[in-house]
This record gives structure tokens, sequence and C-alpha cells, in this order.
């Protein structure tokens, strides 16, 4: 998988994205590179990458994060250090955006210097299985009105559909067509499938480009409780 310096991750509501994120920085170090996460996440107090700090800490990983992270206080209140993420070329760095439009905004500020280095990623990241997002023409819809709130455009889609620990190999298996639509409808390339660990066995002939994740511990606890 070729990577790039810096890999934003945005997408619906729920779609699942800070998992993705997560998951990659893990990746991502796990290769050998020196990794950080950046969580500019000011939509979701529930489910942030900072649930993952333990994780991070063991693998070497930094991370930086609001102040508000893991709490209910919803403030579009972003620490100084990720000017310094996005400027530090000997870094490779993964931002969790915030979800739709609103959470985009806040990628903003940091824009012109990620297009002024030209080395990074901006990923779409779709769930079928989501209100809202059940099309690709519903998908790429959302798309575009984050792009136009981030003012930044993306350059490839993940197809993150699933249901949680409900989720089938099926589930996974029936998005792929669903994702090459959003592929020709967007001209954006689909860069990987995700599924949970377990299932990547049973997949990982069937689907290209699949990536292998774990569901954030806390993600899985509240699902579970609902």
């Amino acid at each position: 998988m070729k990577t790039k310096r810096v890999t934003l991750f945005a997408g619906h509501y729920g779609s699942g994205k800070t998992n993705i994120a997560v998951n990659y920085a893990l990746w991502l170090r796990s290769s050998g590179k020196e990794t950080l996460i950046c969580d500019l996440d000011i939509v979701n107090p529930y489910f942030r990458t900072k649930d993952s700090r333990k994780l991070f800490e063991e693998a070497g990983i930094k991370l930086i994060a609001g102040e508000f992270a893991s709490s209910n206080v919803d403030l579009p209140a972003l620490p100084q250090e990720i000017y310094g993420a996005v400027q530090n070329r000997s870094v490779y760095a993964v931002m969790d955006v915030g979800g739709d439009d609103r959470g985009a905004l806040a990628l903003g500020r940091y824009v012109p210097y990620i297009l002024e280095e030209n080395d990074y990623e901006m990923l779409f990241v779709a769930n079928f299985s989501r209100p809202l997002t059940r099309t690709p023409e519903e998908a790429l819809e959302v798309m575009r009105e984050i792009e136009d709130a981030g003012g930044i455009a993306f350059t490839g889609i993940v197809n993150n559909t699933n249901l949680a620990e409900e989720t089938t190999p099926g589930t996974v298996l029936k998005s792929v067509a669903k994702a090459k639509k959003l592929s020709a409808l967007s001209g954006l390339p689909v860069k990987m499938t995700s599924v949970e660990k377990t299932h990547f066995g049973e997949l990982k002939t069937k689907i290209e480009n699949l990536f292998p994740m774990t569901l954030q511990e806390k993600y899985f606890q509240i699902k579970t409780k609902l």
C-alpha cells in the first residue's frame, strides 16, 4: 500500500472514520514509520482517537488531541501542536477529521500547509449501512459537502461498510459494488476496503486492497449496551 506523509480521514457522522484512523496509524507505525495521530473531531464526543491512548503509547505513536476530547464538551478548540504536525515533514501524520461538513470546518486552518507540501491523501470513509449514505449518490453528496467546508478535495475512498459486531463477510461483499459505483461517480479510486480482522482470512482473496482492523474498545462496549 502506497503511503503519503499526511493522511486525512473524513466522512459522514457514524461512518467509522475514527476506527479507520486509529488502525491506519497503528499500521504505519508497525511498518517502521515515525507516526503521530491528530484528533480534529469537534463533532462526536463519544468515539475519539483519544480513547486509544494506551495503544498509541505502547506502539510509540504521538497523539495530539484537544482538551475536550473524550468529554461531552463540544467546542472547536484544537491544540496548536497540530500546526507542527502538518509542517514537520519528518513524521507521518494521520488526521481524524470531524463528521460531515460541520466537522470539516476545523480542517480549513491547516489546509494551506497541507496543499503546499502536496504529500497527502484525503480519504472519504463510506459506510453504506448508515442512514443518509446508503447509496453511492447519497455518499457523493456528503463527499462534496465536506470538500466545500474543508477547502480540500478528496483523493480516494475507503469502503468501511459495517454493522459493528453484527457485520458478516456478506455485509462487506455486498458493499463492494456500491463502492465501485461511488468511485465511478466521483472519479476517485477505492484505496481500501476495511474488515474486522476475524473476517479477513475469508475475504482476502475476494476483495482487492482489503485492510484488517480492530474495533476501538469503547466503540464496541457502547454498541453492545445499545
